[in-house]
């Protein structure tokens, strides 16, 4: 009753309207966008005759943090296309005071309020393209592709399983143009694509997949426009749908980018001053082709790193999962959705320095289809003189509305020594509740004294829900599976998880919107153990709770109750040095630990926190401590780990972001500390223009050890086998104190993607902690850098 009473409040669009308006929650979703052969300058005002006959789309609702209800702001979207290019117009209503908005940085426009249309241009309702705008106009794009990462929302409690839409990926830049402005009402926005920017059917007329949605930052909502449901197992399956789309012209599809790089690097020079090296330029360069709508072939030489900007620190909580960091050069995020697998099989940046590579992806019927030819420098080579060779393919094929198979091959061969690795798998929709997701790979692996083959493999079955979700996950990955053209955090381990979750909702206009108390209960075992029945080695139960209130803030907590089992691979190379009187022993620790250790019981705290963006202010808090295992000495310790972050934006132009990582372990038998590292990092820009921009990051590394010792046992020191001369020894194992800094300077001008200039200094500083010199920072090195690109687009 109050859904149909708003509708008849809002006014569906102006007097002199001619387009034909579709209504959301009337569920008036297959729109026919009229078809005008028109041109338009892009300037943020729909003032030009044609955006009268748009069709429009009215009539949001609310999405997030709860679904079902009509939105509290107007949003009205209108769209038509011309012969080269699809167009979306949009008017948001808010109140006075309340949008947030600035002069942002591509990508960066999600602190602000903004509006996403996602583009299922093959109308599979698995994945879409994603174009995003802020008030301004300021873009922010990529790709979602169902089943490859967790869903949004939900709160920010540790481990709370996620409902809803999964996760945009930002990673790619489409061209497009795009410009907005506020307005009495609230804001407008003008929004032109170009079919060359786009990959779609080769057929007409055809149908494309569309959801639109709104992020209101002051109310923390999101509105969609199809009133979709956050218990489906799909977002994009309930899309709606632009019919009768006909001569649409792409025109001849080639941009080529050239693309100059230098870098000039500087070391200390012995006896005082410094050594500086290269400056030369390099010569690079992006092609694409498009060969038909809907497939794409790409070639690089030399591609590099978008910015100059060092990835940020990270610390190792459990030092047998390896850190992941994210691809970055353009040439490899473009169509980066299509090479999407479970379990990170393809992980492009695992070519560390290609000196050439080909590309080619797109969709035929309804197969998407994704290869990647790589050759890298044979600085990064095992021999020293070959040019590893990598070979990437990703083939998947629709299964009736929402499901999908795959499979794939890898391969990399670096002289005599190779690495393949082939894979089948499976997403698939059972119901409107149910999805089911498997794998199966095998890796073949020679190091040039033979192959050794070992298998992974993964089953997933998620129950989406408004009031309950579950999760079941098994996965077992063999201690010889290798992945060297992807990404495998830890091998030789199998896993199960079970996880419950119940939600509840408050009432319209309530404080409390939702809440939502998760029970996981995760086991891991060494995989020979759980392949043979023994007992798992790491036993965790999980209660998680987290709270959604109004206008953006999420709270959540967590009691983490733990067992932890000896790892004796992780300790393979430890010993203990056990004085007797003048006798001195050496005793393996797995020999010395496996005969007086049980298990490690922990028991954790969580909190964390989310807030909006209050006076230009918004931050971010995680934070656990309690018992939990000190890896350094294998003994229980007492544990903190701390994630914080500020965002300040004092004005349009100008973003401050802040983030203070700190993880410190203390022994329980004495209190003293065994480790500590803090990591603040401190981000500052200035948009100059909408194209141009400044940057300065600086960031501050302190890491603490003490001398270790079989704390809770012996007490004895503990020495590392040196795998050179294979003898235990000391060093490794003795106290240090480390502090780094690292600065990084940029100017920014990209006025569109693949046509940028950056302009960049680095420079790392360190403390020598050496006793006979005054503790202080000093440079070891720094690193001039020069990018210039420019992309020539054929008509």
């Amino acid at each position: 009753m109050l859904g149909l009473l708003l509708l008849a409040l809002v006014p569906h669009s102006p007097p002199d309207s001619t387009g034909q308006v579709y209504s959301g929650l009337r569920r008036q979703l297959a729109v026919d966008p009229p078809r005008l052969e028109e041109t338009i300058t892009i300037d943020g005002v729909l003032n030009e005759p044609v955006w009268q006959a748009a069709a429009r789309l009215t009539d949001f609702s609310r999405y997030s943090p709860d679904d079902g209800r009509p939105a509290e702001n107007t949003t009205e979207i209108l769209v038509w296309y011309s012969p080269r290019a699809i167009h979306f117009g949009i008017r948001a209503h808010a109140a006075p005071g309340t949008i947030r908005a600035t002069l942002a940085d591509r990508d960066k426009i999600f602190s602000d309020d903004y509006i996403l249309f996602f583009l299922n241009t093959f109308n599979d309702g698995r994945q879409a393209l994603v174009f995003g705008v802020n008030p301004y106009g300021i873009q922010g794009d990529g790709s979602l592709v169902e089943g490859s990462s967790g869903g949004g929302g939900g709160g920010s409690g540790f481990g709370g399983q996620r409902v809803g839409r999964g996760q945009m990926d930002p990673s790619q830049d489409f061209v497009f143009e795009s410009k907005g402005r506020l307005t009495e009402y609230g804001y407008e926005v003008e929004i032109q694509i170009p079919f060359k920017s786009l990959r779609y059917q080769s057929v007409s007329p055809q149908t494309w997949g569309l959801s639109v949605t709104r992020r209101v930052q002051n109310l923390g909502h999101e509105d969609s426009w199809v009133p979709a449901r956050r218990a489906a197992p799909s977002f994009l399956g309930q899309a709606g749908t632009l019919v009768g789309l006909q001569g649409l012209q792409r025109g001849l599809v080639l941009d080529l980018t050239p693309v100059v790089t230098s870098k000039t690097s500087g070391l200390p020079r012995a006896g005082g001053g410094w050594n500086y090296s290269g400056g030369d330029p390099e010569f690079g360069g992006n092609v694409r082709w498009g060969i038909t709508p809907n497939l794409n072939l790409n070639g690089t030489v030399r591609p590099d790193f978008a910015e100059v900007e060092s990835d940020a620190g990270q610390v190792v909580f459990d030092p047998r999962q390896a850190l992941f960091f994210s691809e970055k050069r353009p040439f490899f995020l473009d169509g980066l959705e299509d090479f999407a697998t479970p379990n990170r099989l393809i992980h492009t940046r695992r070519i560390l320095e290609p000196v050439t590579a080909a590309k080619l992806n797109g969709k035929t019927g309804r197969t998407t289809i994704g290869y990647i030819g790589a050759v890298d420098d044979a600085v990064v080579s095992a021999t020293g003189t070959d040019n590893p060779v990598f070979n990437l393919l990703r083939v998947q094929h629709d299964l009736g509305e929402q499901s999908r198979l795959g499979m794939v091959y890898t391969d990399r061969i670096d002289g005599d020594q190779s690495n393949r690795v082939a894979g089948v798998d499976g997403r698939f929709v059972l119901g409107n509740r149910y999805t089911l997701q498997l794998q199966g790979a095998n890796s073949w692996t020679d190091r040039g004294t033979g192959s050794v083959s070992a298998p992974l493999w993964q089953a997933t079955l998620t129950r989406s829900g408004r009031t309950w979700a579950a999760r079941a996950n098994l996965r077992g990955i063999h201690q010889d599976f290798r992945a060297l053209s992807g990404f495998i955090g830890r091998a030789g381990i199998a896993n199960a998880r079970i996880s419950n979750q119940v939600s509840v909702f408050g009432r319209p206009g309530s404080v409390f919107e939702r809440g939502s108390m998760e029970v996981a209960l995760d086991g891991t075992w060494a995989y020979d153990n759980f392949v043979n029945g023994r007992a798992s080695q790491d036993r965790k139960l999980h209660f998680n709770q987290n709270v959604t209130l109004r206008g953006g803030w999420s709270l959540g907590a967590s009691v983490l109750i733990e067992s932890f089992g000896y790892d004796p691979k992780l300790y393979a190379r430890h010993a203990v040095e056990r004085r007797t009187g003048t006798t001195v022993d050496t005793i393996p620790y797995n020999d010395f630990v496996l005969q007086q250790t049980g298990r490690l019981p922990n028991l954790d705290y969580v909190l964390s926190l989310n807030s909006p963006r209050v006076h230009g202010v918004s931050f971010n808090g995680f934070y656990i401590w309690g018992r939990d295992e000190n890896f350094f000495e294998w003994a229980s310790s007492d544990i903190v780990f701390g994630s914080f972050g500020l965002r300040w934006r004092p004005t349009n132009q100008i973003r401050v972001d802040g983030t203070y990582l700190i993880q410190s372990f203390k022994r329980r038998t004495d209190g003293s500390t065994t480790s500590i590292s803090k990591i603040p990092r401190l981000r500052i820009e200035y948009q100059v223009t909408r194209d141009i921009f400044f940057r300065a990051v600086g960031e501050y590394r302190s890491t603490r050890q003490d001398d270790l010792r079989d704390d809770s046992r012996s007490g004895d020191p503990i020495l590392f086998l040196n795998p050179s001369t294979g003898v235990y020894e000391r060093g490794g194992a003795l106290g240090f104190h480390n502090e780094t800094f690292r600065g990084d300077l940029l100017l920014s001008v990209l006025p569109s993607p693949g046509t940028v200039l950056f302009a960049g200094y680095g420079s790392t500083l360190e403390d020598p902690n050496r006793p006979e010199e005054p503790q202080r920072l000093r440079r070891v090195s720094d690193a001039f850098f020069l990018k210039l690109s420019y992309l020539f687009r054929s008509n």
